[in-house]
């Protein structure tokens, strides 16, 4: 995915250029399967409702 900005200066170029992709890929793609929310929002909402169910048991 990163290759399309190239071409590269250095190695750690291409080390944050694969942590900005990572970061979009996680926190602001939207997924309509799952709402239209990104992965990392809704793995949140899951693992707070577990915690919440714990607590309530």
């Amino acid at each position: 995915m990163i290759y399309r900005r190239g071409p590269w200066k250095n190695m750690e170029a291409v080390e944050y250029a694969t942590l900005e992709w990572v970061d979009w890929f996680n926190h602001r793609r939207l997924l309509e399967p799952i709402g239209n929310v990104p992965p990392a929002e809704l793995e949140a909402m899951y693992y707070r409702q577990q915690e919440e169910s714990a607590k309530a048991a």
